[in-house]
């Protein structure tokens, strides 16, 4: 599909949305060249309609937003890019334009990552790293038993507690062994996405 900047008088909506996290960073717009640079450069470019310019996203920051997909809607004149942030995407230092109170397990990925790069002394994360695969797995071994007990006693919140605890320990595993939470995305859409109505075009060197 080919965007269609007629509709807007020459400009295209345009929504940036963290690759990882799904969470919305901003709402812009992209006349036909700052479109071709985006494609070009795989860095997303605007068009100021206050400034009457073409301007790269971050600049004067360097919080360039890299492109890892696209998706035009039914009408073909809003646009939505998949990014990874090079940092805040807002110029009030958020990760979003809408707020940062976006949280999900893509998030708490983020966290985990960052707590497993960053150690600081009396972090459980950094105990479990220090103490090594066989004590995660133990632990992802007792969170697993300890929701089929929740489940066979019927008891919801347990269910809810555990797994949040499980899903931790999962993705400290799957940190330390190099996994991406990503790789594990694809896989399941590799397995059941074929019937997914909505696909964000990753071939950015076609557009």
């Amino acid at each position: 599909m080919t965007p269609d900047f007629d509709k807007g008088n020459g400009l295209l909506s345009i929504i940036l949305q963290d690759r990882r996290t799904g969470q919305v960073l901003m709402n812009g717009f992209m006349n036909e060249e700052a479109y071709e640079k985006t494609v070009e450069e795989k860095v997303v470019w605007f068009y100021s309609r206050s400034k009457g310019r073409l301007w790269k996203k971050g600049e004067t920051s360097g919080h360039i937003q890299a492109v890892k997909g696209m998706a035009l809607d039914c009408d073909n004149d809003a646009l939505l890019i998949q990014v990874e942030p090079h940092g805040p995407t807002c110029h009030l230092g958020t990760q979003s334009c809408f707020g940062d109170d976006h949280f999900s397990v893509q998030s708490l990925e983020k966290i985990v990552e960052r707590k497993i790069a960053h150690p600081e002394e009396g972090s459980y994360t950094k105990y479990l790293t220090d103490e090594g695969l066989d004590k995660i797995l133990k632990k992802c071994g007792e969170e697993m038993t300890e929701i089929v007990i929740a489940a066979k006693n019927d008891d919801k919140k347990e269910i809810i507690d555990e797994t949040s605890d499980l899903m931790y320990h999962l993705l400290v595993m799957l940190q330390h062994q190099g996994v991406s939470l990503k790789e594990v995305e694809d896989n399941l859409k590799e397995r059941h996405g074929e019937n997914l109505t909505y696909k964000v075009r990753e071939d950015i060197d076609e557009w």
